[in-house]
């Protein structure tokens, strides 16, 4: 008679078993085959679901570099000089095509390129909400097909009007809202305790690749069609159709509804995982508990600095590359974007490390993401202020940026699972919780930063850097005295609050007699 797992996690099965694989035999770290001679479904998942990042990135961000060949560049007085900048000619000139069809001013760019955000940080809880009802292959999967719709459709609601095109990103900023809610449900469905380092710093490292990819596209493809910036939209469209249809086919909310998985993989997943199917009869989510647990209070402030940081380099470095280091504006798209392929292959790294340190229980999964997350937040914090008072030697300054920035890599098997301990059966909704808000520093870090460098000095600057590095070390320091790795009490429905255990008992009641 086939053993009976459970559909719910239980908090007693993995402390006892300390978060390892019941059975010993199995390698975690050589992906096994199916009977078929296939390579393991939750290693597809996980490749699919780095596409999935990667096409998010890249739709998100493509619009960043062909608005410079969409709209008329003015430029109001004379260049300022900076005393303390760095010798070199300043190039002022509008290198940008002269037939550019938009006259929008700074104003309006501005709100064209925070739209996204907007719909972005809104639709976290809500996809949170869809993921946890009805499973994260639909909720991504449409969520990333709504996103390449309106990457298509940019060209045609751009030359309708400024706020057409305000209204078309805010509503892909929705579509992928969705996002890492829905892939964090997914990953708790189907990843092991110890393979939650490699598994998700590779899916949600993809982030690193889609801005590479997307910069380095969009780049080639103005220079060799002549500024012709509609292409770029259509281009990665495309690919976010296409991404589309191969994950309808290849992934599954669950192990149990996946018709080509192995016995094999379902055997060791029912081990290490507890449950094969997605849990539909969950209980309410524990709002008030959610909202006074100290463990994710402490992961919603690491998240807020792991943003703040990644933001400012993100959408700051080539203005400061340009402005204050004089680099060409070749020479500056390619070292700008040096910093997050080593983090992205540092996020591989780590995350294997991770995982061997979890397997061996040299440490405790609490004390693993503690410190992954303290050198995530020392390395680019001290990297950036280094490199403020590394003058005018750009090749230091290049490699305290690049080296800084690569240990952010280390929040991948930290950080950005840590939801996944706290809380597997509402993963998704913690994500969004923690996800969201910490993207609220993307609003306000490049309004701050605007006001702050209005010349674009090296000392304006240096301020710029050191508030970056104090928001990153407070975060830092609360999550280390907040943070867990532990499933938390409120994961189970047994630990509700009496009125919503009465009420969510009734609901699965009536359940079963329908049956």
């Amino acid at each position: 008679m086939p053993r009976k797992v459970p559909n719910v996690y239980s908090i007693s099965d993995r402390e006892r078993n300390d978060l390892t694989p019941v059975n010993p035999v199995i390698d975690i770290f050589t992906p096994e085959k199916s009977s078929s001679g296939c390579i393991s479904q939750r290693y597809i998942l996980g490749f699919m679901g780095f596409l999935a990042v990667a096409n998010a990135y890249a739709m998100r961000g493509c619009l960043s570099l062909a608005i410079t060949e969409m709209v008329v560049v003015h430029h109001k007085g004379p260049v300022k000089i900076d005393p303390n900048g760095c010798p070199g000619d300043l190039d002022s000139r509008n290198h940008t095509n002269p037939d550019n069809e938009f006259d929008w001013d700074e104003k309006t760019q501005g709100l064209i390129l925070s739209a996204f955000y907007w719909g972005y940080v809104i639709m976290h809880i809500p996809g949170g909400l869809l993921a946890q009802k009805f499973g994260g292959k639909h909720t991504l999967g449409f969520g990333i097909l709504s996103t390449a719709i309106f990457t298509l459709l940019t060209p045609f609601a751009a030359r309708q009007s400024a706020n057409w095109l305000i209204a078309l990103r805010f509503f892909e900023g929705l579509g992928e809202g969705t996002t890492f809610p829905a892939l964090n449900t997914l990953l708790a469905q189907w990843v092991p305790p110890t393979e939650r380092g490699k598994i998700g710093s590779f899916v949600f490292a993809g982030n690193q690749i889609g801005t590479v990819f997307s910069s380095f596209l969009s780049g080639f493809l103005l220079k060799y069609t002549d500024g012709d910036w509609p292409e770029i939209f259509y281009l990665f469209g495309i690919l976010g159709v296409l991404w589309f249809v191969a994950w309808c086919f290849l992934c599954y909310n669950d192990p149990a509804s996946h018709p080509y998985i192995s016995q094999r993989e379902k055997e060791y997943l029912a081990d290490t995982i507890g449950c094969l199917a997605r849990n539909k009869n969950l209980a309410p989510t524990p709002w008030r508990q959610m909202a006074t647990s100290v463990p994710l209070i402490g992961l919603v402030l690491a998240q807020i600095g792991h943003d703040w940081g990644l933001f400012m380099i993100s959408a700051d470095l080539p203005k400061y590359m340009k402005s204050v280091m004089k680099f060409s504006i070749a020479k500056n798209g390619v070292l700008s974007s040096l910093p997050f392929l080593l983090m992205w292959l540092t996020a591989i790294v780590a995350g294997w490390f991770s995982d061997y340190l979890v397997s061996k229980d040299i440490f405790s999964v609490t004390v693993i993401r503690k410190i992954f997350t303290t050198i995530a937040s020392v390395g680019p914090a001290s990297g950036v202020i280094l490199a403020s008072y590394a003058g005018c030697d750009q090749i230091l300054v290049v490699t305290l940026f690049t080296v800084g920035m690569a240990f952010m890599g280390f929040f991948y098997p930290s950080l950005k699972v840590n939801a996944l301990d706290l809380s597997p059966n509402y993963a998704g909704t913690l994500m969004a919780i923690v996800n969201g808000i910490g993207a609220i520093s993307g609003i306000i870090s490049p309004y701050l930063i605007g006001i702050l460098v209005p010349n674009s000095t090296m000392l304006e600057w240096r301020l710029v850097f050191w508030i970056s590095f104090g928001v990153i070390m407070i975060t830092n320091v609360a999550y280390v005295f907040m943070g867990s790795g532990k499933i938390q009490s409120w994961n189970e429905p047994r630990h509700l609050l009496p009125e919503e255990s009465v009420t969510w008992q009734a609901k699965n009641r009536a359940k079963e007699n329908d049956l």
